[in-house]
């Protein structure tokens, strides 16, 4: 029985990132190992996947001294299981993960790369983070950039050779699942539950965004755009993600706009991301990096119109005005004109989702993703 190891930083990375990828290994007749910082998300993920979790406590920042106590603690739980492949995901994750597969001697290292650090960094961070960029692909046997994107970037930027570098199917680390994201199947109590959190008048439009409130991920041009637009009255833009105080904090300007605006609405992270698409009129990510966003394959298997920044990831999923609009990076004025585009033009935008969802069901769903990672992970073996 081949055994496979899988890594993330977080659990909720094996949660989110990779549902189902571990019970489909397992399926097939593979021993599974999955490995993570600790968590609250670590019993309901060993319940789901039907496989062992072992803790490693990995942080998100650069904290050298505790990375090597991960790496020495990481080596020698590799040593004892003696896996068939290491499979990692996440930067953090990758770097000790990567590193300890190669000192405990495992033959077939693969880390999945879904966004690069250091494209949204400057300075001496950046020169750090390209760095440890080329330390996890120099260690992994192979590197699998989840879009066509990241496959160019890699390449041109000589971070890794050629020969490690492989995309699986179309791309994507995990596909979507269209059984969940799908009009037909949500839950009344779940939308009406939802609904009473909005709090829309009759006739607004309700712009989301889906994410982690930090500063790369483009909040703070996505408030203002949306204070900006001619449609901030007629309109509520929702936030569906939860602050980071600790990593890339958004100002405090902003802060207080999304916590005073009655037109903003910020809700927590929840597991009923379907039904507040559902709720949606457009969906705005205006990410300044990206690997590819699970999030627009899930608003495209939705059928929920988007607008998304022009980066690396985005612009794999989304061709400007046939599946979405696509604004400059950063260029809140262009993202203002793209509200009230949308706002206006809402059967061409109706046009554009339904192009993507045709494109989702054929190259993205999520079984065809278990599937062509399987049999690359028997032709690694």
């Amino acid at each position: 029985m081949p055994k496979l190891i899988r890594v993330t930083t977080v659990p909720l990375s094996l949660k989110l990132l990779l549902a189902g990828q571990m019970k489909y290994m397992s399926e097939q007749g593979w021993e599974v190992i999955m490995v993570s910082a600790d968590g609250k998300e670590i019993p309901q993920i060993e319940k789901l996947e039907g496989c062992r979790h072992e803790v490693i406590p990995f942080t998100r920042r650069i904290t050298p001294l505790h990375d090597l106590k991960c790496l020495m603690a990481l080596t020698k739980l590799f040593k004892k299981e003696k896996p068939d492949i290491v499979h990692t995901h996440t930067p953090k994750a990758g770097l000790i993960g990567m590193m300890a597969a190669k000192r405990a001697g495992i033959k077939t290292r693969i880390h999945t790369l879904a966004g690069i650090p250091a494209m949204a960094a400057e300075g001496n961070k950046k020169s750090l983070l390209e760095k440890a960029e080329k330390w996890t692909y120099n260690a992994a046997t192979a590197v699998w950039p989840n879009s066509k994107g990241l496959y160019d970037f890699v390449l041109e930027n000589q971070f890794c050779p050629k020969d490690k570098l492989e995309i699986i199917g179309h791309g994507s680390s995990n596909g979507v699942d269209l059984s969940k994201f799908n009009r037909g199947v949500l839950k009344e109590n779940h939308l009406v539950a939802a609904t009473m959190r909005i709090m829309p008048a009759e006739n607004d439009f309700i712009i989301l965004a889906v994410g982690r409130l930090v500063g790369d991920k483009g909040i703070a041009e996505l408030v203002d755009a949306f204070l900006g637009s001619k449609i901030v009255n007629k309109a509520k833009l929702v936030l569906l993600g939860s602050y980071e105080k600790d990593l890339d904090p958004l100002p405090a300007d902003t802060t207080k706009k999304i916590d005073d605006h009655p037109r903003i609405v910020q809700i927590d992270w929840t597991d009923h991301v379907a039904h507040y698409m559902a709720l949606s009129d457009v969906l705005v990510h205006a990410s300044h990096r990206e690997g590819f966003p699970n999030v627009l394959l899930e608003a495209g298997a939705m059928q929920l119109p988007i607008i998304c920044s022009d980066i690396i990831g985005n612009r794999d999923i989304v061709t400007q005005q046939k599946t979405g609009l696509i604004f400059p990076v950063k260029d809140k004025a262009v993202l203002t004109e793209a509200l009230e585009f949308a706002f206006v033009k809402r059967d061409k935008m109706a046009e554009f989702a339904n192009n993507l969802l045709l494109e989702i069901e054929e190259k993205y769903e999520r079984s065809k993703i278990h599937q062509a990672i399987f049999e690359a992970y028997q032709k690694h073996l």
